[in-house]
């Protein structure tokens, strides 16, 4: 099955995306790297009169790490530019060593961390990884800006806080302490597939060696990615 014809928009700043994006309403969809919605419109799951294109729009493919150890990832940096970004290791490393985990070196090519994000899907990573490392979403729209904790991002199945007429434009991770320690696994029936469970956490020791906090985070398990916040609070206190 093929997609059902639609009108085609390539703008090359956010600006005019987002009045593309208000002009056209509930009629447009949102283009990134296509790895979740290309399989929609051939299935005609969905049938946007518009396809709203943020490929060629200028800043937002941008990965910066700042003096105080944050990370700022423009929506449509692509998953396989944080797997081998050397520098990301040293200031992100549990988001730079789940990256060979999402599905395969040519989804990782094209897929966008905006994309995944604001797909929202229940057994991705990068929802998970927004999640356990506190990361905070930036959104554009044409009545301004605002910032979303990733704790509040998230709303259920392929569902988020992003409002009509608003772009993901931004993620920013806050700096990684050194001495935390992290794990990230999921179980999937063969690479590459989607997660049937996963799980994301880290860990912080003080001077004796004991948990003084932790951050469990299950994707998979529900309708969004979830803190195990029951094992968190076990964890404290423990060698």
């Amino acid at each position: 099955m093929k997609a059902a014809a639609f009108a085609y928009v390539a703008p090359r700043t956010l600006d005019e995306a987002l009045a593309a994006l208000e002009a056209h309403g509930d009629e447009a969809k949102l283009l990134a790297g296509g790895q979740s919605l290309a399989p929609v419109l051939a299935l005609r799951l969905a049938s946007p009169a518009v396809l709203i294109d943020l490929n060629r729009v200028a800043g937002l493919a941008q990965l910066e790490i700042d003096s105080d150890g944050s990370t700022r990832a423009g929506a449509m940096v692509r998953c396989r530019t944080l797997e081998l970004s050397p520098e990301l290791a040293q200031v992100q490393p549990l988001l730079h060593a789940a990256m060979p985990w999402i599905a395969h070196v040519q989804i990782r090519n094209r897929g966008t961390l905006g994309g995944s994000l604001a797909h929202a899907d229940p057994s991705a990573e990068l929802p998970a990884l927004a999640l356990v490392c506190e990361a905070t979403l930036r959104v554009r729209s044409a009545r301004g800006e605002r910032e979303i904790a990733a704790e509040a991002f998230f709303r259920g199945v392929f569902t988020t806080a992003l409002a009509a007429g608003e772009v993901l434009s931004e993620v920013r991770y806050p700096a990684w302490p050194r001495h935390r320690r992290w794990g990230f696994i999921e179980l999937a029936r063969r690479h590459g597939d989607y997660a049937i469970v996963g799980v994301a956490c880290w860990v912080e020791l003080d001077s004796n060696g004991r948990v003084e906090q932790a951050r469990v985070v299950l994707f998979g398990a529900a309708d969004m990615p979830v803190r195990a916040r029951a094992v968190e609070s076990a964890l404290i206190g423990e060698h």
